[in-house]
């Protein structure tokens, strides 16, 4: 029923497999070391039609620092930043209270109120383009990181609701019972009792919607315009010109974009593999 283990199998198909396995990596990073090794080319190997060959000199510092110094990209990263936490926390604070309270309490639309959370998902965002920014532009709070913001939440806090309702329905509701006996207040058992208890699965689930909303590239080009208020993700273009791109200048800003969503990871590894795999034994 079940694939049988690598270990398990024939001599000749684990030495197919292990012969296999860095060919598939290789390709699977190939568009991530391209990006890399453009990265470092100057401008001249792209008029020249070099895209894949040896660069025809190491242009990483220039480059790099072109990026950091001749152009809005800090600006565009402290935007992401702006955008990314608040829309992290917002969704870890509603989740976690509307997870508690879906997962403890016991009443007659508890389940169609969960279905409602759930179902938000598999609504194609994009349907949602023209709605969205329409609001966005009445509201007021088009092209600002506070609409960004806002959406982000609303449309992530679904998911999270998800993930939270099931960890905390795991939890062993004697804990809960126990509490209440004692005549603790339900908002303290949330808080002293669920709350620690919870934190593999916050951690997990920051690191998801961190990723999420510093990679969104749609909404940031829907709702935002501008330095003032867009995402790392929609600032690239702006090394764009109107008649020609720089290549190399876009690579080193995609690596420069990917690095904190990867030192999130690797920070919160540890927690993030636990609050996956929490209760999967159980």
């Amino acid at each position: 029923m079940f694939p049988t283990p690598v270990a398990k199998t024939s001599r000749t198909w684990r030495i197919t497999y292990q012969g296999l396995l860095p060919v598939v990596l290789v390709i699977w990073l190939l568009p991530l070391i391209s990006i890399a090794v453009f990265s470092i080319k100057p401008d001249s190997d792209f008029t020249t039609g070099n895209y894949w060959g040896w660069p025809g000199s190491f242009e990483g510092f220039a480059n790099y620092g072109r990026v950091f110094f001749d152009s809005d990209m800090p600006r565009y990263l402290l935007n992401s930043v702006l955008i990314t936490v608040p829309t992290v926390i917002g969704c870890m604070v509603l989740s976690s209270m509307t997870g508690f309270a879906l997962g403890i309490y016991k009443f007659r639309a508890n389940l169609w109120i969960f279905f409602m959370f759930v179902a938000g998902n598999f609504v194609p965002f994009q349907i949602l383009m023209v709605p969205v920014r329409d609001l966005t532009l009445q509201m007021g709070l088009y092209n600002t990181k506070t609409g960004l913001v806002l959406f982000h939440i609303a449309f992530q806090t679904g998911f999270c609701t998800l993930f939270m309702r099931n960890f905390i329905r795991a939890l062993p509701y004697e804990l809960i019972e126990a509490a209440r006996v004692e005549g603790v207040a339900e908002w303290r058992i949330f808080w002293y009792v669920v709350l620690p208890l919870m934190k593999p699965a916050l951690a997990a689930m920051a690191v998801l919607v961190f990723t999420f909303i510093w990679n969104d590239y749609f909404w940031a080009v829907v709702l935002t315009q501008g330095v003032e208020s867009q995402p790392v993700t929609a600032g690239i273009t702006s090394f764009n010109a109107q008649y020609r791109a720089a290549y190399h200048l876009m690579s080193a800003g995609s690596i420069v974009a990917a690095l904190p969503p990867v030192a999130m990871f690797f920070l919160m590894q540890k927690h993030f593999i636990a609050g996956l795999t929490l209760g999967a034994v159980k």
